[in-house]
C-alpha cells in the first residue's frame, strides 16, 4: 500500500522523538545521582544526600513519562511494520526481548524505591538501589541501540529455511563495531543533556537567590559533566561515528554533506543549501580536506559523491538529513564553547556571579534535547531507504492492511494524547523545582516523637 508508506514512517517518527525526549534524561541523571549518593555515603555532608533526593524525584517523573509514550512503539512494530517484524523478528526480538524483561524491569522495580524508599533502607542500601536503577537504565539502552545497530550495520544473521533472518552468532550481534561505537556515542549525548538540565536549574536558584548549596553543587557539576561529556561525544565517539558511516554507509556521508561530486581533498560544508535537483550546494562555507581527513585518515582520502551512486539508492530526504546533520554538528560545538566557559568560571569562583552566564546557562537546556533529535534524525534518515541496511528496503518492511487512514488518524490520536501528557509532566516538573531540593521528610514515627518532645 503505497500511499500508507509516508504515514507510517511519520507516526513511528512522532512516537519515538517524543518517547525519546525523556530516556535521555535519565540516563544523563541516573549516574549523577550514583555520584551524589556516593559522596554522601562517603563525606556524612547532608547537601550531597538533598541534590540526589531532589534530582531522584525529577527522574522518576521523567521515567513515568518514558514508560507510557514508549509503549506504543511496541504495539507499532506489530501494527505499522509487521512485515519487517516477521522478517526480522527472530533476530530484534532477542533484544527487545531482553530489554524488556530484564533491564526494564529492573529500573522498573528499583525506581519507586529510590524516590519513596530512603527512609525505609540503611544509606548504603539505598546507595546500592541507586546504582540498580542507573544499571537498569544503560543496560536497557544497551539493548535497544545493539536492535538499531543491527539495522544499521548487520551482523550476526543468517537466512532461515522459509526465508527470514535468523540469529546465527550472538556475539558478533551484541557487539559489533556499530554497537560499541553507537552505545558509547548515546549515553554521552544523554550526560550532555542531564548536565544541561542541572546546570540550568542551578543558574534558576542562583538567578533567584535561592538554595545557595545546592544551586552550587548543580552549576559546578553540570558545567564540568556537560564539558566532558560533550568532548567526547565529539571525539573519539563522534569521530568514530563518522569513520563507519564513511566505511559502511557512503551514500548517507554524501547526503550528510550535502556532496554531490567525488574526489580527495574533500571539504567539510561549514553552511550551504543543497539543491538535489540540480545536483549543487548553494553558497557554500567549506574547510578544504577535512571531510577527506575525518572519514580516512588523510586529506587525500577520495569521498565519493551522490553522483558515484545509483539514485535509487540516495536517502529519501536529503535535504532533512544534510540540515539534521548539521544542526547536530553546529549545536556539539556550541556546548564544548559553552560548557568551557561556564566550567572555568566556576573554577575561578565567579560563575554565580555573572549573570549573562547564569541566563546563558538557563536558556541552553533545551537545546541538547534538539542536538539529540538531530543526531537520531541523521542516523535514522541516513539509512534510507532501507529498514535494513542492504537487506530490507523501508518500502518492503511497512504492513500492508493498515491504511493510510487508519495511520492518519492514529496519529491525530498520539499527538492530542501527548500534548496533554506534555503540558502535565512540565507542570509537575515545574512544581518540583518550585518546591527545591531540601532535607528528608521525618519518617512517621519520627513526627510522632518530635511532635511530642514540642508539647512537652
Amino acid at each position: 500500500m503505497p500511499d500508507a508508506l509516508p504515514w507510517h514512517r511519520l507516526q513511528f517518527a512522532f512516537t519515538i522523538t517524543y518517547h525519546y525526549l525523556f530516556p535521555q534524561l535519565t540516563m544523563g541523571l541516573a549516574p549523577l545521582i550514583v555520584l551524589w549518593k556516593w559522596l554522601g555515603l562517603r563525606t556524612g555532608e547532608p547537601h550531597w544526600d538533598e541534590s540526589a533526593r531532589f534530582w531522584s524525584r525529577i527522574l522518576g517523573l521523567t521515567f513515568a513519562l518514558g514508560v507510557v509514550t514508549g509503549l506504543p512503539m511496541e504495539f507499532q512494530f506489530g501494527t505499522n511494520w509487521s512485515y519487517f517484524s516477521r522478517y526480522a523478528g527472530g533476530v530484534i526480538g532477542q533484544t527487545l526481548a531482553m530489554e524488556g524483561m530484564l533491564a526494564f524491569l529492573l529500573e522498573s522495580a528499583l525506581i519507586a524505591a529510590l524516590v519513596f524508599g530512603e527512609r525505609r533502607f540503611s544509606r548504603k542500601a539505598h546507595f546500592t538501589v541507586a546504582a540498580g536503577v542507573c544499571a537498569g537504565a544503560w543496560i536497557s539502552a544497551f539493548f535497544i541501540l545493539v536492535t538499531n545497530a543491527f539495522m544499521q550495520y548487520p551482523k550476526g544473521y543468517t537466512l532461515g529455511i522459509e526465508g527470514q533472518l535468523v540469529l546465527s552468532d550472538i556475539g558478533s550481534y551484541l557487539f559489533n563495531a556499530w554497537t560499541v561505537v553507537e552505545f558509547a556515542h548515546n549515553q554521552l549525548a544523554a550526560l550532555v543533556t542531564a548536565a544541561f538540565v542541572v546546570s540550568a536549574t542551578g543558574a534558576y536558584y542562583t538567578l533567584r537567590g535561592l538554595h545557595r548549596e545546592q544551586s552550587r553543587i548543580f552549576l559546578t557539576w553540570g558545567t564540568a559533566m556537560g564539558l566532558g561529556a560533550s568532548v567526547l561525544v565529539a571525539w573519539p565517539t563522534g569521530d568514530a561515528q563518522a569513520k563507519l558511516v564513511a566505511r559502511h554507509q557512503e551514500v548517507s556521508l554524501a547526503a550528510m554533506e550535502g556532496r554531490f561530486e567525488s574526489g580527495p581533498m574533500a571539504p567539510i560544508t561549514m553552511i550551504g543549501q543543497p539543491d538535489v535537483a540540480a545536483k549543487r550546494l548553494d553558497n557554500p562555507i567549506r574547510l578544504p580536506g577535512l571531510l577527506s581527513f575525518l572519514a580516512y585518515g588523510t586529506f587525500h582520502g577520495n569521498v565519493r559523491g551522490l553522483g558515484a551512486f545509483p539514485r535509487e539508492l540516495w536517502p529519501t530526504e536529503i535535504e532533512l538529513l544534510y540540515y539534521a546533520f548539521h544542526v547536530m554538528a553546529g549545536l556539539g560545538t556550541l556546548f564544548v564553547l559553552l560548557t568551557a566557559i561556564g566550567t572555568a568560571l566556576s573554577w575561578r569562583g565567579t560563575l554565580e556571579s555573572r549573570r549573562w552566564m547564569l541566563w546563558a546557562l538557563l536558556l541552553a537546556f533545551p537545546f541538547p534535547f534538539i542536538a539529540n533529535t538531530a543526531g537520531w534524525m541523521t542516523a535514522e534518515l541516513g539509512r534510507q531507504p532501507w529498514l535494513i541496511y542492504g537487506i530490507l528496503r523501508t518500502s518492503d518492511g511497512a504492513s500492508a492492511v493498515v491504511s493510510a487512514g487508519n495511520a492518519i488518524f492514529t496519529l491525530i490520536g498520539f499527538c492530542g494524547l501527548y500534548l496533554v501528557l506534555g503540558i502535565l509532566y512540565l507542570y509537575m516538573v515545574s512544581r518540583e523545582i518550585e518546591r527545591g531540593p531540601g532535607p528528608a521528610a521525618p519518617a512517621p514515627g519520627e513526627m510522632a516523637v518530635t511532635e511530642g518532645a514540642q508539647g512537652d
